[in-house]
């Protein structure tokens, strides 16, 4: 923080390299080319519309950087049941660590520092932008308000992440650009900091944009919209145990994509395509009228919504991603470098991490499985999505492409990969997707439901489960790699099924588990179900699965609410005396707990 004059400067100048692709922004402001670096100062900079235009662009391009990337990726999923130990695990002796829950605050992934830099840009944005709309006329009061409403969403969305995974952390709006600022804050509590981001998200949601022009479609979702504000509210106010709203939020985002696909079924009956009418013939009759990307190419191929989704980018289906490319040194976008380290490439399948013995033995197993339901058998099309069970490798965000083939047998389908190379990876990181905002409003609405089978609750639930069952039904048919699906079919799922609380409930969780797989939600999940039912019962049962983890140290050590947030680095608390560390880690410096198998 004592360099932050430097920082913002140099946050201009980053921002016309890669997020100048993605923005279509052409050049920095001409201030820059004439100004010594020695003499430029904040006040000097803040000129004309395209300076905010470049350190908001900037705001983007840090929420890329491979650091923070790498955090969301082990903040949301490398402590769950997803993951174990993959190849030369050795090499990241902290992500080791993190694997058997050996975590010090010495650990260099408890550094927060990447997300915390996004904040502070934003918050520059929103101190200097309205003076600049103060003096350039091209910068209309609505571009001032639209530029509010992003800078505020992408600093809440970086909170948002903070304290999911540290709990109470430092929370202030106020830009730092003065080293005479006083930085040491002490932490504000998790529910404190959760009420002022939905509060914020409340006050600037109409102002954001709505909709991009179609002939920048990376905009559309590689920019803050206001389905994107939608989103953020809908998962917060889950959080927060405010069902109402985040079923009202995630009805505002669905509609808006149905609107979307309108839209878009209308261009393709007047075009005449019949691809684009059949894909949109399987929405109305397969997705329950859900617009989800449609899966499958013919009737013996599936992997399509995959490929649109985490490969092309700017789907359908999508609402928020951090855009990466293949090819950096021509589209000027980064590749994502964290996946091919983390998951895999081309080089090498398998990554510094794997799916667990436990994900796997979902592939293997005949009956009994606790994540994939043992009715959709082996055409789920996530088994093969997600990670390659014969290689022990992930496959998500590590292929371009992973094509589904039942031509052979309409049982055992075949799935081929495309990985990418080592340093070219292009899948999109997905922060909000459809999917995702369908299942959080099915679990809203299981905790709206009534417990017990007396004849009050039977009523009461009923048009509840109806419309829990539509949502996970929709997701789930989408992925049965058969050319027909109806309710008759005998491998997909029954309502009759599900027809308690209970019942839709584990449904709804396990629905979550495989089509979110790897995407850096899972641990966030359970540390909610926990935070929820008040005790650490699911992350114990999770934790004990993995590979890594001795499961007598784990169903002791997770015993209390405290071990399922992560300990604030020691480099941080030597800065900060204000901070107090998480009781249950140890500092790393003297000594650390230490695990038998």
């Amino acid at each position: 923080m004592k360099t932050m004059k430097n920082k913002i400067f140099w946050a201009s100048l980053f921002c016309c390299g890669s997020a100048a692709a993605l923005t279509g922004l052409s050049s920095c402001s001409d201030f820059l080319e004439i100004k010594p670096q020695s003499e430029i100062i904040l006040e000097d900079f803040w000129n004309e519309k395209a300076d905010v235009d470049n350190v908001l662009m900037g705001c983007y391009s840090a929420l890329q950087d491979e650091g923070v990337r790498k955090r969301m990726m082990i903040w949301g999923e490398v402590r769950s049941d997803n993951i174990m130990s993959g190849q030369n695990i050795n090499n990241d002796n902290n992500l080791y660590n993190i694997l058997q829950e050996n975590i010090t605050a010495m650990n260099s992934y408890t550094t927060w520092s990447g997300f915390y830099d996004v904040i502070n840009r934003c918050n520059t944005v929103l101190k200097y932008a309205p003076g600049v709309a103060a003096v350039d006329p091209g910068y209309t009061q609505g571009d001032l308000m639209a530029t509010i409403a992003e800078a505020s969403a992408l600093r809440d969305l970086c909170y948002f992440y903070l304290i999911r995974t540290f709990r109470n952390v430092p929370y202030s709006t106020e830009a730092f650009t003065d080293d005479d600022q006083r930085m040491d804050l002490p932490a504000t509590k998790f529910e404190d900091v959760l009420d002022s981001l939905i509060l914020d998200l409340e006050s600037i949601k109409g102002d954001a944009v709505k909709r991009y022009p179609e002939n920048k479609p990376r905009y559309q979702t590689g920019r803050i919209t206001r389905d994107a504000i939608y989103a953020m509210l809908c998962e917060m106010y889950l959080w927060k145990k405010d069902y109402d709203n985040c079923i009202r939020y995630a009805e505002l985002v669905i509609n808006s994509k149905k609107e979307m696909y309108e839209e878009e079924r209308s261009k393709g009956s007047k075009s005449g395509s019949i691809s684009s009418l059949s894909s949109m013939n399987v929405v109305d009759e397969r997705y329950n009228g859900y617009p989800l990307e449609a899966d499958a190419s013919s009737g013996n191929f599936f992997g399509d919504a995959y490929q649109a989704i985490f490969d092309m980018g700017h789907s359908r289906e999508t609402i928020f991603e951090l855009s990466y490319d293949p090819s950096p040194e021509t589209s000027g976008l980064p590749s994502n470098s964290a996946v091919s380290s983390f998951y895999g490439n081309s080089d090498s399948h398998k990554g510094l991490l794997a799916p667990s013995t436990a994900i796997i033995d979902e592939f293997t197993a005949e009956s009994g499985r606790a994540v994939f339901e043992d009715k959709n058998k082996k055409l789920d099309a996530r088994l093969y999505q997600n990670f390659d069970a014969e290689g022990g490798n992930i496959t998500k965000f590590a292929t371009s492409n992973v094509s589904i083939s039942i031509a052979t047998s309409k049982d055992k389908p075949t799935a081929s990969y495309t990985y990418y190379t080592r340093n070219n990876n292009g899948s999109q990181w997905i922060i909000y997707r459809l999917a995702d905002i369908m299942l959080l409003e099915a679990e809203a609405i299981c905790q709206q439901m009534k417990e017990g089978n007396e004849d009050d609750a039977i009523e009461f639930n009923a048009p509840k489960l109806e419309k829990c069952f539509r949502l996970v039904n929709a997701i789930n048919k989408r992925s049965i790699c058969k050319a027909t699906v109806d309710l008759k079919s005998t491998d997909t799922l029954e309502a009759k099924d599900y027809n308690t609380k209970v019942l839709m409930e584990e449904l709804v969780m396990r629905e979550r588990h495989r089509e979110l797989m790897f995407e850096g939600k899972r641990w966030y999940d359970l540390v909610r179900y926990c935070m929820r039912a008040g005790n650490t019962n699911q992350i114990i049962a999770a934790v004990v699965k993995r590979d890594d983890v001795n499961s007598t140290f784990a169903q002791n050590f997770f015993k209390k609410m405290d071990a399922i947030f992560w300990p604030y680095n020691n480099d941080e608390m030597k800065v900060n005396k204000n901070l107090e560390p998480n009781p249950v880690f140890g500092s790393g410096e003297s000594t650390s707990y230490e695990k038998t198998k």
